[in-house]
């Protein structure tokens, strides 16, 4: 039964003085709605809609997580993929290639050439942490990570960012707390490597599905309150360090020459003791061939050590003259042992 407004305006009129204009502009568009073409643009707005909604594209850094009333069903590469419509299946877009970054006992505000930070003291809590030797160090570091599981990472954790700084923060403690302070501060990328493994074995074992790119460590230093004592007690140690390689470097010096010079004696003793020893064998050795010698003929063996000897003997007494003991009577005729015009 159509409906007659204009009688229905005048009741209204009659009853409460008169409709205001919102009022009558929303029924005016009510009256316009009731054309039959305004059902069929309407219907077409929602396909268009529902259409719009059932396809997404996929960038190629990243992975699409479908979900299906809530439920996960399956995950889309990159490229342009269908799902059902709004309400029935929701995409979660998760960049697995992107490299996030989280920074503790600091906070980076701009990045550029001049970097700026944040204060530090509204972050000194995460950084301060005590050493193996009792020491207090400050350690700020970097972890950079990227996101390997888009499932575990979605699902099996609520937050997940969290629980990374949590995890980070306590490895990060457990391993400076096998450290003394002079390690932290020397041996920072060891200690980074380290951080790492542990850091990715717990992730792992929680299920996040995060993979730890790198560690970073900033430069280590002590509070700011106790640097000047820890600078002198720095100095000292390299004051004892010095002074210990000099004592070595002169021992290096005085025990290799000792060692040498004793082996060189030793060496010279050997080798006179050596030398004698084969001239006594030679001796004995020339003493027996000239027993054997002997014993064979004994009287020509005689003559001949007799003379060889004299051999040796006259050159070394100089000039003689021998007199016959027959002689009785010596005429001085000659000079003996006078030089004459030059000559003996």
């Amino acid at each position: 039964m159509p409906w007659d407004w204009d009688k229905l305006k005048q009741q209204q009129q009659k009853s409460a003085g008169g409709i205001p204009r919102q009022v009558d502009e929303v029924v005016q568009k009510f009256k316009k709605f009731q054309m039959p073409g305004a059902w069929i643009i309407i219907l077409i707005l929602v396909v268009i809609y529902l259409g719009a909604s059932a396809f997404y594209t996929v960038g190629v850094d990243e992975v699409g997580v479908v979900q299906r009333f809530g439920k996960y069903v399956r995950t889309t590469q990159p490229g342009l993929h269908f799902k059902l419509p709004r309400g029935i299946e929701k995409v979660t877009k998760v960049k697995v290639r992107f490299v996030h970054k989280e920074e503790f006992g600091f906070r980076t505000l701009r990045a550029a050439v001049r970097t700026q930070y944040a204060p530090g003291e509204a972050y000194k809590n995460e950084s301060m942490m005590l050493t193996g030797d009792l020491n207090v160090a400050v350690v700020p570091w970097i972890v950079q990570y990227r996101v390997k599981d888009p499932y575990s990472y979605l699902f099996k954790i609520r937050n997940v960012r969290g629980t990374l700084r949590d995890l980070a923060e306590s490895t990060m403690r457990l391993v400076v707390g096998d450290r003394s302070i002079n390690e932290v501060i020397s041996k920072r990328e060891e200690i980074a490597d380290e951080a790492r493994a542990v850091l990715q074995k717990e992730l792992d074992e929680a299920e996040t599905g995060i993979y730890v790119v790198t560690i970073e460590m900033k430069k280590t230093n002590v509070p700011e309150p106790v640097q000047p004592s820890f600078n002198e007690v720095n100095q000292a140690i390299q004051e004892k360090e010095r002074m210990v390689y000099q004592a070595r470097e002169a021992y290096n010096k005085a025990i290799p020459a000792a060692k040498g010079n004793a082996e060189k004696t030793v060496k010279a003793a050997e080798g006179y003791a050596l030398d004698r020893i084969n001239r006594a064998k030679g001796d004995a050795a020339r003493f027996i061939a000239q027993y054997r010698a002997y014993a064979k003929a004994k009287d020509v063996t005689r003559r001949r050590l007799y003379l060889e000897a004299l051999t040796d003997l006259f050159p070394k007494l100089g000039q003689k003259y021998i007199v016959d003991a027959d002689q009785k009577n010596l005429l001085p005729i000659l000079n003996l042992g006078k030089q004459q015009g030059g000559q003996k």
